[in-house]
């Protein structure tokens, strides 16, 4: 049996698109059903390796979690990852197949479409409902000719859609009828509700507006979704964490890089009552934190060349010098050594070697071959302020083109500066305690261990509360009778 479906597309980027799919994921999972995500083309920074080797992206993640599901390449067959502001590593069925120009891909992207089917088909032969994202907006006239991800899926797949739209953001009733009435007839005819999310207030206050959107549109509006303040993981650039800016008894900074990637492995630390996790991008943000993270990066030489035009570099070597910890993951780790050299030009940004910030003493050379595995074990071989994480089950995965000699240790460190290639690998509950306690000796603090939460159980916490949230506000019953 082939399985019913239905698709969230939005009237623009950062809409909800992907945590309204997380919360439907949640809902039909909670009513007995085996409900799976899908992506057809996502562009993000934010990745995930699979159990199996291959990469995704991480809307699809949080979506496979919200369903309880395992992450699934098939989910996001096809990944973009930004290199320059015209050009993306372009990865098919999880697997890196080299870098490309946008309008290449544009002219390109259809020959992907086959594997698009082959993932939906198979996911389709296993579950009893797929949720679909869209991406962007379905009324980007300039894309709609080879359009794969939006109305051109929803026509492949035979989906029906849900618009939805950012009332936060202001102009939601231009937002929903400039969308469909710049739909031609056949897209329109897939529309069969609209959906205004994020709203604060009083909705009677909307009433009379959501009655004329209906009567232009020609379809219902399906439901009216609250502001909803939970901790779930996105992957947008415009995320909420990079807008905290306040200080708090233990200061942990994370530099704001160009092409920041993976933000979300700092996460684990925003559950901590006395900690600020403040993402910074200038020397008049930066201050002075008890640590100093340097996190991943789609392009490790360009984003360093920008620490140092801008003096973030030199803040940091000073801040090392006087005992602040700092702390480099994957693409960080690799700008802490002394040397980066790209003979084949991987990155793509016209340099072939790059000299390190020299804190740590590795060297990295870019190779074609890309890492991508899931890993664990237990922690060792760490001193300084952190050397109380030896001993700790760690687990998680690693993205990068990049080798940096021969270390077989997960966390590497030479008195204060400490690196790693592992993304997640504060996730574990005992390994972020370990750090912020750590962080709180070393300013004469008392930690409050009771604050510590178990992760998973934090999240599925999230999950329930998203799908309560959207249930009572959302009309379900809708919902079930247009899904085809």
């Amino acid at each position: 049996m082939t399985a019913k479906k239905i698709m969230i597309q939005g009237t623009m980027s950062n809409v909800g698109k992907s945590v309204l799919c997380a919360a439907l994921c949640r809902i039909f999972r909670q009513d007995g059903f085996r409900a799976v995500p899908f992506k057809s083309q996502n562009m993000a920074l934010n990745s995930f390796i699979t159990k199996d080797g291959f990469e995704m992206g991480r809307a699809q993640v949080v979506q496979a979690e919200a369903a309880g599901v395992e992450p699934d390449v098939r989910m996001n067959p096809i990944l973009l990852k930004p290199t320059t502001d015209i050009g993306s590593q372009v990865i098919v069925s999880g697997k890196p197949i080299g870098n490309m120009k946008a309008m290449d891909y544009y002219r390109r992207k259809r020959e992907f479409i086959p594997v698009i089917m082959d993932a939906y088909n198979s996911l389709a032969s296993e579950y009893d409902i797929i949720v679909i994202e869209g991406a962007g907006s379905p009324a980007e006239i300039n894309l709609k000719q080879n359009d794969i991800v939006n109305m051109g899926l929803a026509e492949m797949v035979d989906a029906p859609v849900l618009l939805a739209g950012d009332i936060d953001r202001g102009g939601v009733f231009a937002q929903l009828y400039g969308t469909i009435a710049l739909l031609e007839a056949h897209e329109r005819a897939r529309v069969k509700g609209t959906i205004i999310n994020k709203f604060r207030g009083d909705r009677a206050i909307l009433e009379p507006g959501i009655k004329m959107l209906e009567e232009l549109c020609g379809v219902p509006a399906a439901g009216v979704i609250p502001y909803i303040h939970l901790d779930i993981d996105d992957e947008d650039s415009l995320s909420e964490r990079f807008r905290s800016s306040t200080v708090k008894a233990v200061d942990i900074a994370v530099i704001r890089l160009p092409r920041i990637s993976n933000f979300t492995d700092f996460s684990p630390f925003e559950q901590y009552e006395n900690v600020s996790l403040r993402y910074v991008e200038n020397l008049a943000e930066l201050g002075s934190p008890d640590m100093i993270i340097l996190p991943g990066t789609k392009s490790t030489i360009a984003d360093l060349l920008w620490l140092r035009q801008i003096g973030l570099e030199a803040a940091i070597k000073k801040a090392a010098a006087n005992g602040t910890t700092v702390f480099g993951i994957c693409g960080g780790y690799q700008m802490l050594g002394r040397k980066i050299s790209d003979p084949e030009q991987t990155e793509a940004v016209g340099i072939c070697e790059c000299e390190g910030m020299g804190l740590l003493e590795h060297e990295t050379v870019f190779l074609r071959e890309k890492t991508q595995c899931q890993t664990q074990g237990f922690l060792q071989g760490i001193s300084g302020i952190f050397s109380g994480l030896n001993g700790l089950h760690y687990h998680g995965y690693e993205i990068h083109m990049g080798q940096s000699g021969s270390f077989e240790l997960p966390i590497i460190n030479t008195g204060n500066v400490y690196g790693t290639y592992i993304h997640g690998i504060f996730d574990e509950g005992e390994i972020s305690e370990t750090i912020v306690s750590a962080l709180c000796s070393n300013k004469g603090i008392l930690f409050d261990s009771s604050v510590g939460l178990d992760r998973e159980a934090y999240k599925n916490q999230q999950y329930d509360a998203l799908a309560e949230a959207v249930r009572n506000n959302l009309d379900m019953k809708f919902v079930y009778s247009v899904m085809y």
